[in-house]
Protein backbone atom coordinates (compact mmCIF):
# COMPACT_ATOMS: atom_id res chain seq x y z
CA UNK A 1 0.00 0.00 0.00
CA UNK A 2 1.15 3.58 -1.39
CA UNK A 3 -0.87 5.74 -0.27
CA UNK A 4 -4.29 6.99 0.64
CA UNK A 5 -6.72 9.97 0.90
CA UNK A 6 -10.10 10.68 1.16
CA UNK A 7 -12.50 11.48 -2.13
CA UNK A 8 -16.06 13.08 -1.81
CA UNK A 9 -17.66 12.23 1.44
CA UNK A 10 -17.44 8.75 1.66
CA UNK A 11 -15.09 7.62 -0.53
CA UNK A 12 -11.56 7.08 -0.28
CA UNK A 13 -8.64 6.72 -2.75
CA UNK A 14 -5.91 4.09 -2.41
CA UNK A 15 -2.38 3.83 -4.56
CA UNK A 16 -1.14 0.34 -4.47
CA UNK A 17 1.71 -1.30 -6.21
CA UNK A 18 1.11 -5.22 -7.02
CA UNK A 19 2.41 -8.12 -8.31
CA UNK A 20 0.06 -8.89 -11.14
CA UNK A 21 -0.89 -5.52 -12.65
CA UNK A 22 1.88 -3.43 -11.20
CA UNK A 23 0.78 0.42 -10.39
CA UNK A 24 -3.41 0.35 -9.92
CA UNK A 25 -5.29 3.15 -8.06
CA UNK A 26 -8.49 1.88 -6.88
CA UNK A 27 -11.49 3.62 -4.63
CA UNK A 28 -13.32 2.11 -2.29
CA UNK A 29 -15.78 2.78 0.69
CA UNK A 30 -13.57 2.36 3.87
CA UNK A 31 -15.66 1.71 7.19
CA UNK A 32 -15.38 1.21 11.35
CA UNK A 33 -17.42 -1.89 11.35
CA UNK A 34 -15.51 -4.95 12.62
CA UNK A 35 -17.41 -7.00 10.32
CA UNK A 36 -16.53 -4.62 7.25
CA UNK A 37 -14.44 -6.24 4.54
CA UNK A 38 -12.49 -3.08 4.02
CA UNK A 39 -11.00 -1.69 7.20
CA UNK A 40 -9.37 2.38 7.29
CA UNK A 41 -6.45 0.57 9.15
CA UNK A 42 -5.52 -1.64 6.52
CA UNK A 43 -4.17 1.31 4.08
CA UNK A 44 -1.17 2.17 5.84
CA UNK A 45 2.22 3.42 4.20
CA UNK A 46 3.33 -0.18 3.01
CA UNK A 47 0.79 -2.61 4.91
CA UNK A 48 1.37 -5.62 2.95
CA UNK A 49 -1.89 -6.64 1.91
CA UNK A 50 -4.26 -9.47 -0.50
CA UNK A 51 -7.26 -7.20 -2.05
CA UNK A 52 -9.97 -8.17 -4.49
CA UNK A 53 -10.50 -5.57 -7.02
CA UNK A 54 -13.26 -5.32 -10.13
CA UNK A 55 -10.85 -5.01 -12.57
CA UNK A 56 -12.47 -2.36 -15.51
CA UNK A 57 -10.60 -1.98 -18.59
CA UNK A 58 -11.10 1.69 -19.18
CA UNK A 59 -11.67 2.92 -15.63
CA UNK A 60 -8.87 5.03 -13.71
CA UNK A 61 -9.85 4.27 -10.58
CA UNK A 62 -10.61 0.88 -10.27
CA UNK A 63 -13.07 -0.96 -7.16
CA UNK A 64 -11.86 -2.26 -4.45
CA UNK A 65 -13.95 -4.78 -3.15
CA UNK A 66 -12.14 -6.59 -0.39
CA UNK A 67 -9.25 -6.70 1.47
CA UNK A 68 -7.01 -7.97 4.29
CA UNK A 69 -3.41 -7.81 5.79
CA UNK A 70 -1.39 -10.28 4.81
CA UNK A 71 1.93 -10.07 6.20
CA UNK A 72 0.82 -8.45 9.48
CA UNK A 73 4.04 -6.23 10.75
CA UNK A 74 5.50 -6.90 14.28
CA UNK A 75 7.43 -3.58 14.44
CA UNK A 76 7.55 -0.99 11.81
CA UNK A 77 3.75 0.53 13.26
CA UNK A 78 5.44 0.41 16.66
CA UNK A 79 8.84 1.94 15.96
CA UNK A 80 8.50 5.86 15.16
CA UNK A 81 11.58 5.39 13.79
CA UNK A 82 10.65 2.23 11.18
CA UNK A 83 7.40 4.39 10.95
CA UNK A 84 8.98 7.49 9.45
CA UNK A 85 10.99 5.27 7.32
CA UNK A 86 7.79 3.47 5.94
CA UNK A 87 6.74 6.67 4.95
CA UNK A 88 9.24 7.96 3.18
CA UNK A 89 9.80 4.40 1.48
CA UNK A 90 5.64 4.41 0.56
CA UNK A 91 5.74 8.01 -0.72
CA UNK A 92 9.29 7.31 -2.82
CA UNK A 93 7.74 4.28 -4.36
CA UNK A 94 4.79 6.41 -5.66
CA UNK A 95 6.57 8.69 -6.90
CA UNK A 96 9.40 6.49 -8.82
CA UNK A 97 6.52 3.45 -9.58
CA UNK A 98 4.26 5.94 -11.13
CA UNK A 99 4.22 4.35 -14.85
CA UNK A 100 5.39 0.77 -13.91
CA UNK A 101 3.28 -2.14 -15.38
CA UNK A 102 3.27 -5.59 -13.79
CA UNK A 103 6.82 -6.71 -12.42
CA UNK A 104 7.29 -10.03 -10.16
CA UNK A 105 10.63 -9.12 -9.28
CA UNK A 106 10.27 -5.41 -8.67
CA UNK A 107 7.25 -6.51 -6.43
CA UNK A 108 9.34 -9.32 -5.03
CA UNK A 109 11.59 -6.80 -4.26
CA UNK A 110 9.55 -3.94 -2.33
CA UNK A 111 8.00 -6.89 -0.40
CA UNK A 112 11.01 -8.84 0.64
CA UNK A 113 12.56 -4.95 1.21
CA UNK A 114 9.12 -4.24 3.97
CA UNK A 115 9.25 -7.76 5.43
CA UNK A 116 13.41 -7.58 6.25
CA UNK A 117 12.58 -3.78 8.09
CA UNK A 118 9.84 -4.63 10.00
CA UNK A 119 11.99 -8.27 11.09
CA UNK A 120 14.84 -5.59 12.20
CA UNK A 121 15.88 -4.84 15.88
CA UNK A 122 18.97 -2.44 14.97
CA UNK A 123 21.27 -1.34 12.14
CA UNK A 124 18.38 -0.34 9.80
CA UNK A 125 19.65 3.45 9.41
CA UNK A 126 20.66 3.27 6.08
CA UNK A 127 17.83 0.99 5.02
CA UNK A 128 16.13 4.00 3.17
CA UNK A 129 19.64 4.71 1.01
CA UNK A 130 19.93 0.63 0.06
CA UNK A 131 16.32 0.26 -0.78
CA UNK A 132 16.41 3.54 -3.34
CA UNK A 133 19.94 2.35 -4.59
CA UNK A 134 18.93 -1.17 -5.77
CA UNK A 135 15.52 -0.20 -7.00
CA UNK A 136 17.13 1.30 -9.80
CA UNK A 137 18.12 -2.03 -11.03
CA UNK A 138 14.05 -2.88 -11.88
CA UNK A 139 13.49 0.52 -13.29
CA UNK A 140 16.68 0.31 -15.83
CA UNK A 141 19.21 2.86 -14.74
CA UNK A 142 21.21 1.45 -12.23
CA UNK A 143 24.79 2.74 -11.97
CA UNK A 144 27.91 1.23 -14.09
CA UNK A 145 30.61 0.31 -11.73
CA UNK A 146 32.72 -1.09 -13.98
CA UNK A 147 34.30 2.78 -14.92
CA UNK A 148 35.69 3.68 -11.36
CA UNK A 149 38.78 4.18 -10.43
CA UNK A 150 40.36 6.30 -7.58
CA UNK A 151 40.17 9.73 -8.17
CA UNK A 152 37.18 9.73 -10.91
CA UNK A 153 33.76 11.36 -10.84
CA UNK A 154 30.34 10.37 -11.14
CA UNK A 155 27.87 11.44 -13.74
CA UNK A 156 24.07 11.19 -12.12
CA UNK A 157 22.67 11.78 -15.90
CA UNK A 158 24.92 9.23 -17.75
CA UNK A 159 24.46 7.08 -14.73
CA UNK A 160 28.45 6.31 -14.84
CA UNK A 161 32.05 7.08 -13.49
CA UNK A 162 33.97 9.08 -15.52
CA UNK A 163 37.50 10.51 -15.16
CA UNK A 164 36.93 14.07 -17.07
CA UNK A 165 34.56 17.05 -16.01
CA UNK A 166 30.85 17.20 -17.95
CA UNK A 167 29.29 20.58 -19.54
CA UNK A 168 26.45 19.98 -17.19
CA UNK A 169 26.64 20.58 -13.39
CA UNK A 170 24.98 16.77 -12.90
CA UNK A 171 28.17 15.44 -11.31
CA UNK A 172 29.80 14.13 -8.26
CA UNK A 173 33.37 15.27 -7.30
CA UNK A 174 35.77 12.74 -6.65
CA UNK A 175 34.85 12.26 -2.78
CA UNK A 176 31.22 11.88 -2.96
CA UNK A 177 31.57 9.44 -6.50
CA UNK A 178 33.58 7.30 -3.83
CA UNK A 179 30.85 7.17 -1.69
CA UNK A 180 28.35 6.26 -4.46
CA UNK A 181 30.90 3.32 -4.90
CA UNK A 182 30.30 1.72 -1.60
CA UNK A 183 26.26 2.62 -1.44
CA UNK A 184 26.38 0.33 -4.72
CA UNK A 185 28.24 -2.07 -2.38
CA UNK A 186 25.84 -2.87 0.55
CA UNK A 187 22.89 -4.63 1.44
CA UNK A 188 20.48 -4.89 4.25
CA UNK A 189 22.67 -7.70 6.17
CA UNK A 190 26.35 -5.34 5.22
CA UNK A 191 24.81 -1.94 5.56
CA UNK A 192 26.00 -1.47 8.82
CA UNK A 193 29.52 -1.83 8.67
CA UNK A 194 29.38 1.25 6.59
CA UNK A 195 29.73 3.65 9.50
CA UNK A 196 27.83 7.41 8.14
CA UNK A 197 27.00 10.57 10.22
CA UNK A 198 24.01 12.16 9.86
CA UNK A 199 25.24 15.36 7.63
CA UNK A 200 26.51 12.41 5.23
CA UNK A 201 24.07 10.05 5.28
CA UNK A 202 21.06 13.16 4.10
CA UNK A 203 23.70 14.46 1.88
CA UNK A 204 23.48 10.43 -0.25
CA UNK A 205 19.36 10.52 -0.11
CA UNK A 206 19.29 14.42 -1.50
CA UNK A 207 21.99 12.69 -3.95
CA UNK A 208 19.96 9.43 -4.93
CA UNK A 209 16.87 11.76 -4.74
CA UNK A 210 18.32 14.09 -7.43
CA UNK A 211 19.22 11.11 -9.58
CA UNK A 212 15.94 9.93 -9.42
CA UNK A 213 14.93 13.03 -10.93
CA UNK A 214 17.20 13.00 -13.77
CA UNK A 215 15.75 9.65 -14.86
CA UNK A 216 11.64 9.66 -14.14
CA UNK A 217 9.54 11.77 -15.90
CA UNK A 218 8.05 14.26 -13.30
CA UNK A 219 9.70 12.94 -9.75
CA UNK A 220 8.20 14.74 -7.43
CA UNK A 221 9.44 16.30 -4.24
CA UNK A 222 8.76 14.15 -1.26
CA UNK A 223 6.96 15.63 1.70
CA UNK A 224 8.51 13.11 3.91
CA UNK A 225 11.88 13.53 3.49
CA UNK A 226 12.55 16.03 6.54
CA UNK A 227 11.31 14.31 9.12
CA UNK A 228 13.66 11.21 8.00
CA UNK A 229 16.16 13.67 8.03
CA UNK A 230 15.89 14.22 11.69
CA UNK A 231 16.49 10.21 12.40
CA UNK A 232 19.85 8.57 13.73
CA UNK A 233 22.46 10.33 14.75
Amino acid sequence: MLHSFRYGESKTIIDLLTATHGRMSCIAKLSKSPTAKLKKQYFQPLFIIEAVVELRQRAGLQPLKEARVAVPFASIPFSPAKLAIAMFTAEFLRGATRGETADDALFAYAENSVRWLDGSERSFANFHLVFMTRLAKFLGFYPNLDGYTPGCRFDLRASCFRTDVPVHADCLPPEEAEKIKLLLRMNYATMHLYRMSRAERNRMADIILRYYQLHVPDFPELKSLPVLKELFD
